[in-house]
């Protein structure tokens, strides 16, 4: 009795002469394009823009209402609706989607393409923030999972957008993962920073952790202090060698660090107006600043070999954020 049939000994034989092939990698531009259509992702905060993610500001803003001061706290809003707006000025519609357009319109100017989110969820005020509900990476993207109940709701309308133009989804933050990427940032292709916060806890940074390690990134933690959200508010790399920080609110050994990743460190000035670090570099040393930023701060970019472009954003960053809370590069160029 034979130990093999021909029809066995022929299927074995087939799957064997048309191996499965681990190489190359997913996030390799050859497999990329390939497969994905295109090289997708980004492996560093500061190279050529291709493609940000975007969300005009629009009804869900309605939400708010001037009857629901809470003058205690400085804001208006409902803790049992979920939202709040902080200040004294109820959002000014018309002005703060001037100020967004003239945004996206600069930055298709720099060279990128400007990709909206399809339609906002009911109610999610805060979806101009697109930066919080997706971090791209080398091949594609995380869905993040938004911590409080204001935001929570983001991620089902940016996984829509990011299935529709066709951008790998490597991992979605789950269980009781919160992630959002306003706290996540490259220092360098192969070293990245995740500010540990009410927005962010260590399950969240253990599963973006588990996509970076597949990848060779070493992910270092820094915790924030108190209730401030996110490292984008104190950190934000502008070239390929330079961060522009604020070093009063980061730890010791974080800009140790920096130094002995020999990352040049241009700190804020007191001059300088809130929402000033949350600007975005849209290719190595040429960053997109707010109206606001000081002249000796400018002055420090200049000797740094840095060039800015200066958009005026304060009406959306009543809201909570700016320039780079705004935008979600999707696609940056190598480095």
């Amino acid at each position: 009795m034979s130990i093999i049939s021909e029809p066995e000994y022929r299927y074995n034989m087939l799957i064997k002469t048309f191996a499965s092939r681990a190489e190359p990698a997913f996030e390799a531009e050859e497999e990329q394009v390939n497969v994905w259509g295109r090289r997708w992702g980004c492996n560093n905060d500061v190279g050529q823009i291709r493609m940000v993610l975007m969300h005009r500001p629009g009804e869900e803003l309605n939400v708010v209402r001037a009857d629901k001061r809470l003058p205690d706290i400085g804001a208006f809003g409902d803790p049992e609706e979920g939202w709040y707006w902080r200040g004294d000025t109820i959002p000014d519609l018309a002005a703060q989607q001037a100020q967004h357009d003239a945004l996206a319109a600069a930055l298709r100017e720099e060279g990128a393409e400007v990709v909206y989110v399809d339609k906002c969820a009911p109610g999610k005020m805060k979806t101009v923030y697109t930066r919080d509900s997706v971090i791209a990476v080398d091949g594609g993207a995380i869905v993040t999972r938004l911590g409080p109940p204001v935001r929570r709701g983001e991620e089902l309308p940016v996984t829509r957008t990011l299935a529709k133009l066709g951008m790998p989804i490597l991992r979605t933050i789950s269980g009781t993962g919160l992630m959002e990427g306003g706290s996540f940032a490259f220092i360098t292709p192969k070293v990245a920073v995740v500010g540990l916060s009410s927005r962010v806890d260590e399950e969240g940074a253990r599963q973006l952790e588990e996509v970076l390690r597949s990848q060779g990134v070493e992910l270092l933690r820094v915790h924030l202090t108190g209730y401030r959200l996110h490292i984008d508010g104190m950190f934000v790399m502008i070239d390929r060698d330079t961060a522009f920080v604020n070093p009063t609110l980061l730890p010791f050994w974080f800009l140790e660090k920096l130094k002995e990743l020999k990352i040049r460190q241009i700190e804020v000035c007191p001059d300088d107006q809130n929402w000033v670090i949350n600007c975005l570099a849209v290719r190595p040393g040429h960053v997109i600043v707010p109206v606001g930023i000081s002249a000796r701060t400018m002055e420090k970019f200049d000797k740094a070999g840095i060039t800015t472009r200066v958009v005026p954003y304060d009406k959306v960053a009543l809201g909570g954020g700016g320039i780079h809370c705004s935008t979600s590069p999707l696609i940056r160029d190598p480095l």
